[in-house]
């Protein structure tokens, strides 16, 4: 062996010795930590699959694919409580899965005729609004922790159970044709309630940093 060789040896011996106990040192997070987050990559992984399904008409697939979300959305929320493996990651991307999730499923209903195309638009503006105005709040106050309202909550669960009847309705399983029409219109009703809540939230907000 040459002198070189050698050389290059004992640099790679000396750089092992002082990389190892560094990287021993390195926090490791559990896979039970990580899982609530794998669960919501996944419900995210799922939506282009789901937008495919409600393109081509396959209603009965769609919804499988729109209930396995579902369940993973009520899993990761659980797991995260249960074992303290809540994150600022998953803390975004949470409501970010869910909102891709509903935000699809409706373009792609409205796109097909199942609900009205006003509804979409509603739902839509709605949310953009609370977004903007999360913005306005943060660069107006600093860091903003708002948590979802009680009609905000029932809000989205008649979202969600109006997605299910209507695929239900499509694949012929059940008549569900005045439930549906019913829930249709509590999600318009909680659409507006939630969104004067959030703007009477701002403006309380807007009223206390000015005094």
């Amino acid at each position: 062996m040459s002198g070189r060789e050698r050389e290059l040896n004992r640099q790679v011996c000396q750089d092992s010795a002082v990389t190892e106990p560094v990287l021993s040192f390195m926090p490791r997070m559990p896979l039970l930590h990580q899982l609530p987050n794998l669960l919501t990559l996944l419900r995210i992984g799922v939506v282009p699959i789901l937008i495919l399904f409600l393109y081509n008409g396959r209603y009965g697939a769609a919804l499988v694919v729109f209930v396995i979300a579902g369940i993973t959305d009520g899993l990761d929320g659980w797991i995260a409580k249960r074992f303290d493996a809540v994150t600022r990651l998953g803390s975004i991307l949470d409501p970010l899965a869910d909102k891709m999730l509903i935000v699809s499923t409706y373009v792609m209903l409205a796109l097909a005729g199942d609900i009205p195309f006003w509804l979409l638009l509603l739902i839509g503006f709605r949310d953009l609004g609370i977004i903007g105005g999360v913005l306005v709040l943060q660069w107006v106050h600093g860091e903003v922790h708002m948590q979802p309202s009680l009609v905000s909550k029932l809000n989205t669960f008649l979202q969600i159970s109006l997605v299910v009847l209507i695929m239900v309705e499509r694949v012929e399983l059940l008549a569900l044709a005045p439930l549906t029409d019913a829930v249709l219109w509590l999600v318009v009703a909680t659409t507006l309630v939630s969104a004067f809540h959030y703007v009477y939230f701002w403006v309380i907000r807007s009223t206390d940093g000015a005094a």
